[in-house]
């Protein structure tokens, strides 16, 4: 299908959907879009907790990619819905999502898949691609996150230096929390309250932070946290917190140190210069580390991305696509 360079598909239904159980009484929104004979690819959303979005399937030519997208547990459409404070998040670790794609991929019939996603999808793609290398053709990763504990700190500490009207509120949501690094701990602590004002007044602060990090880049919006709707700004800021609390449960510097096993699997990184969420570094570090990879760095983008750094992701997924 032709489309001019800049321009993503048009868009398209899915041809096929469900609800995937998946254990611990979880039940994980699926489905498939595109042509059912084409390459299969799976869309890792952000977040953690964002949900997919209709816009990710128009990435792909839908002549030559088999479209998976699915909500990771506790949003979107997945139940129970982490905005319901009796939804038990013990059962909702990265570990757990890696496993939830590997069910998701033999309920379809996938061999290997091409896999798609950037911020929070990024560290779940390199986590999912080294424990089953074996499932995965291609990654395509916009926005490159590991979620190693520094990357947090910084996102919700070190960034504060330039906002520090922001991050001033932000801390002050949390007045039992007198270091600065137990920020997020101490909101995941208010987003599991029993007092439903509580919950809603962290969630606000903590979308009013994340806001203020991307509020210098174009491609945002004016409030992209604080604009969803108030049951996706919940679960979205209790699966974040939740994660981050606990440095997704991975190893500091996992990821990268264990890129070796991602060898014989062609990537394609694409990161803007000035993304003050996730720092450049971090794409820096994992080119490095992954011989197969090839980093791209959009000069004028942020952790938002652009026209160029659709421009970038368009042509690696034409690219895969064979």
């Amino acid at each position: 299908m032709h489309r001019e360079p800049n321009d993503l598909y048009p868009p398209i239904e899915p041809y096929g959907s469900g609800m995937l159980e998946v254990g611990d009484g979880n039940l994980v929104y699926w489905e498939v879009c595109g042509n059912p004979d084409g390459k299969p690819a799976l869309v890792v959303h952000g977040g953690p907790g964002s949900g997919s979005t209709p816009r990710s399937r128009q990435y792909f030519d839908p002549d030559r990619y088999r479209v998976v997208l699915f909500d990771q547990r506790g949003c979107g459409r997945s139940t129970p819905h982490a905005s319901d404070p009796a939804a038990d998040m013990a059962h909702n670790t990265t570990a757990h999502l890696i496993a939830d794609m590997e069910r998701l991929r033999e309920h379809l019939a996938v061999d290997k898949w091409l896999l798609y996603g950037g911020s929070w999808g990024s560290t779940l793609i390199l986590a999912y691609a080294e424990e089953h290398p074996e499932r995965v053709t291609e990654i395509v990763i916009p926005s490159v996150t590991t979620t190693r504990r520094s990357e947090i700190d910084w996102l919700y500490r070190g960034v504060g230096q330039l906002f520090p009207e922001a991050w001033d509120a932000f801390r002050a949501g949390v007045p039992e929390t007198s270091d600065p690094a137990g920020l997020v701990a101490a909101y995941a602590r208010r987003m599991e309250s029993e007092d439903a004002d509580v919950r809603e007044k962290a969630t606000a602060d903590w979308c009013a932070w994340e806001d203020a990090v991307v509020s210098m880049e174009a491609a945002g919006g004016p409030a992209p946290y604080s604009g969803r709707p108030g049951r996706d700004q919940l679960a979205l800021v209790r699966i974040c917190s939740h994660y981050f609390a606990h440095g997704a449960w991975l190893e500091e510097g996992q990821l990268i140190a264990r890129a070796h096993r991602l060898a014989g699997i062609p990537a394609v990184l694409v990161h803007g210069r000035f993304d003050l969420a996730g720092p450049l570094t971090t794409a820096w570090e994992l080119d490095r580390a992954w011989p197969d990879a090839r980093l791209t760095v959009i000069d004028n983008a942020g952790h938002m991305g652009g026209p160029e750094t659709r421009r970038a992701v368009l042509e690696a997924l034409d690219e895969f696509a064979g």
